[in-house]
């Protein structure tokens, strides 16, 4: 699957973070992938932890991207 990071419409909760450590923040609070800071698309094997911080972030900041 591939996960697409929407910085703009991220509110630095920290919520992604606490469900797995594929996330992290940029100096601003603003999402990232723990590994590649300028990296908005991953393609990724599917995992609970990756699934729930997609599904509980507020403003849909983080996609699951199936095509």
């Amino acid at each position: 699957m591939k996960i697409r990071l929407i910085p703009e419409r991220c509110i630095a909760c920290g919520l992604c973070q606490t469900y797995s450590e594929l996330f992290d923040y940029h100096d601003n609070g603003i999402v990232r992938f723990y590994d590649e800071s300028e990296q908005l698309e991953r393609e990724i094997a599917c995992n609970d932890d990756i699934l729930e911080a997609v599904k509980n972030c507020p403003t849909r900041a983080l996609i699951i991207d199936e095509s």
